[in-house]
């Protein structure tokens, strides 16, 4: 899969959740719900030279992922000390899996008139 069609991926899930918008952030794409909840990184930042997202996370959860999926999900830069997760997009992408973790990051940081829009739309 192309970088590219990654970019497209992600930010078709982002966008298509209620009020999110976007905008670049240190050069990356990133997506808000009033707050910022994804950061998409195409070609790898610091230490990870690999496509990967940042995404915040509902409390315990960075802990549980990086944990039993270490392959999958780091503690990320900057952000990892707010919970926030790093899920890398170089291997075998799992999209149902993207989109709830999305999903997810949508719900920890959007107000709750955005998360019953959404709830309303499932």
């Amino acid at each position: 899969m192309t970088e590219n069609h990654l970019e497209v991926r992600i930010r078709k899930i982002c966008t298509g959740l209620p009020g999110v918008t976007e905008r670049m952030s240190h050069g990356a794409p990133a997506f808000f719900a009033g707050r910022q909840f994804l950061m998409l990184w195409i070609d790898g930042h610091h230490e990870h030279r690999f496509p990967h997202l940042w995404c915040a996370a509902p409390p315990g959860v960075q802990d549980e992922l990086v944990t039993t999926e270490p392959d999958r999900f780091f503690r990320p830069p900057y952000v990892g000390g707010r919970g926030w997760i790093g899920l890398r997009l170089d291997g075998e992408i799992d999209w149902d899996e993207i989109v709830i973790v999305c999903e997810d990051a949508f719900r920890t940081v959007a107000s709750k008139k955005l998360v019953a829009s959404l709830d309303l739309s499932l």
